[in-house]
This record gives C-alpha cells, sequence and structure tokens, in this order.
C-alpha cells in the first residue's frame, strides 16, 4: 500500500498514559530521525484528561506532565489507570476508539499504527477489530512498543482469536513499568508477530540496532 501513493509509509502513532501527541511527538525525535525518508510519524490526542494522583504501574515512569492524557481508565471511580490492575470494569475505551477513527479519517491514509505503553495496548484491540472487520480502521501494520493485554474484563473478548495483523512488537529487558513478560503475552496474542528485544527500560529506542529492525519490518509494506 506503500504510502498510498506518496513517497513514504504513514504511521499514526498513539502515546502512553499521562503523555499527550506533543509530549510524544518530543520524544521520539530520534525514532522521526532513524525513520527519515522511509515514514512519517503523525500523532493523535487521547480524549480523556488526567489529574488525579499517581497510580501505580504505568504512571510510575514519571511525573505528571502537562496536559496528561489517557485512552481508558482501569478505576473509573476514580479515573486513574494502571496496566497491571484487573479491573472488573473500565472507562472510556469507545471514546478513545472514536477519536483513533477521527483521525483515520483526518489524517489519513494510514498505512500503520505505532503505540506505546497504554498506546501501544490500544493498538492491540484496534488490531483485533480490525481483524472483525471494523471500517473505521483501514491500516497494513502494527508497531507495538512496551505493549500489553489489557487487564479489563470487558476486554478480553478482544483477544480470543490470533490476530493476523502484521505487528512488530518491541520490548526493553529493563522496562520496570511494563515489564517484558507483559508485552510477550500481547505478542502472543498475534499469529506471526516480530519481536524486537533492547536491554533498556520504559521508552522507544531508536538506535543503530532497533533502527535497522524498524527498517527491516517497514520495507515490507513499501510498494
Amino acid at each position: 500500500m506503500s504510502a498510498r501513493g506518496g513517497g513514504r509509509l504513514r504511521l499514526l502513532c498513539l502515546h502512553g498514559y499521562r503523555q499527550s501527541a506533543d509530549i510524544f511527538r518530543a520524544r521520539t525525535g530520534s525514532l522521526r530521525k532513524a525513520l527519515r525518508g522511509r515514514a512519517e510519524l503523525l500523532y493523535v490526542d487521547a480524549p480523556h484528561s488526567v489529574d488525579a494522583p499517581l497510580p501505580s504501574g504505568e504512571a510510575a515512569s514519571g511525573a505528571l506532565e502537562a496536559d496528561s492524557k489517557g485512552w481508558w481508565f482501569s478505576n473509573p471511580q476514580e479515573a486513574t489507570f494502571s496496566a497491571l490492575e484487573e479491573a472488573s470494569s473500565c472507562k472510556g475505551l469507545e471514546e478513545s476508539l472514536d477519536s483513533v477513527a477521527k483521525a483515520f479519517a483526518e489524517q489519513g491514509p494510514i498505512d500503520g499504527l505505532l503505540g506505546f505503553s497504554q498506546g501501544a495496548a490500544l493498538v492491540g484491540i484496534i488490531c483485533a477489530l480490525k481483524q472483525r472487520g471494523d471500517p473505521r480502521f483501514p491500516f497494513d501494520f502494527a508497531i507495538v512498543v512496551a505493549g500489553f493485554k489489557s487487564q479489563a474484563a470487558p476486554h478480553q473478548g478482544y483477544y480470543q482469536e490470533p490476530i493476523v495483523v502484521p505487528s512488530l512488537h518491541v520490548l526493553g529487558e529493563t522496562d520496570r513499568v511494563i515489564p517484558a513478560e507483559m508485552s510477550r503475552q500481547l505478542a502472543s496474542c498475534f499469529a506471526e508477530p516480530v519481536s524486537l528485544i533492547h536491554t533498556g527500560g520504559h521508552f522507544v529506542p531508536a538506535s543503530a540496532p532497533q533502527k535497522k529492525a524498524y527498517l527491516e519490518f517497514l520495507d515490507q509494506f513499501v510498494k
């Protein structure tokens, strides 16, 4: 589908919990440089503002960011999220799916999704929806960085069948926010996942070895 007629692939990027499109853009400057000429990175904000005290889990990666946002809350009463929380209920996913669908409509065409942390978990859910034939999300592949399966009970149906969307799963061996095993669990939900393991923690790596892996994966979709 090769950037749908252009010279570069177009990737829609979904930020982590307590980040925003602008924050994620700033933190992925090295990645944009690594992919220059091969991919254009586009960014979208989650619809939910986050202003509650820091919970455990993903938010432990840093202090509260200005204009912090999230894709859904595992604790609907307190409007907080933890990737480790096995929640019986949750809030906010449908609004987030609508926001991503709007980005597809307004910023498209989109060749692939790139998600980080909670955004990567959302990418997994969107891949499952795409497989079910959801017309809102026309894309070819996914890059999943520090991803995890949502622990929310209402989300478990997304993982019942192997997801056939081509995917690259990036995980850090020393990630203390989203342990590598959680990322492996999400990767195992895909039919043919490709894994990229780095020695670092909770961030999007873009050094020479990772650049090579990204480009090899993306080259499959350039026609």
